[in-house]
């Protein structure tokens, strides 16, 4: 099937609005001393019922592992994670969250309903449900190709 008008237009769009809203969020957050990468990094650890392991953490990023291990490295130098020896495994390492970050995370989370709250102005609920079908639909085509 060939690619029409809208079906780019709407991959253009999706690409531009996921970049523009997290510049955005980055941008809200700089005065928390954090990259875009390390706070995404402790939100996605904040989510986890209990400390995953760190290939456990990289899939939830989307990161690869080394580039993970640079991230944590800065986060546990700023007292935010700490890595654990598994037991059972010797090579592997769960990532907890020290107490300095819970504050921070609730900051960030603070910040960030903040800004969905914007966002998602004068978008009435049935759009939204439309959409999130739509997305849902080219997600489980993105997993079948």
């Amino acid at each position: 099937m060939p690619l029409n008008d809208n079906q780019h237009r709407f991959g253009m769009q999706l690409a531009q609005m996921s970049r523009g809203w997290r510049a955005e969020l980055d941008r809200r957050l700089a005065g928390l001393n954090l990259s875009q990468a390390r706070w995404l990094v402790l939100l996605h650890l904040a989510r986890f019922d209990e400390a995953p392991t760190q290939r456990e953490l990289a899939q939830s990023v989307g990161v690869e592992g080394p580039t993970l291990a640079r991230l944590l490295d800065s986060l546990e130098a700023q007292g935010l994670v700490r890595r654990q020896a598994v037991v059972e495994d010797r090579r592997a390492k769960k990532i907890a969250l020290c107490p300095p970050a819970k504050p921070l995370i609730e900051q960030i989370e603070t910040i960030a309903n903040a800004l969905r709250v914007e966002l998602f102005s004068g978008v009435e609920e049935a759009e939204l449900e439309l959409c999130m079908r739509v997305h849902a639909r080219i997600l489980d085509n993105l997993e079948r190709s």
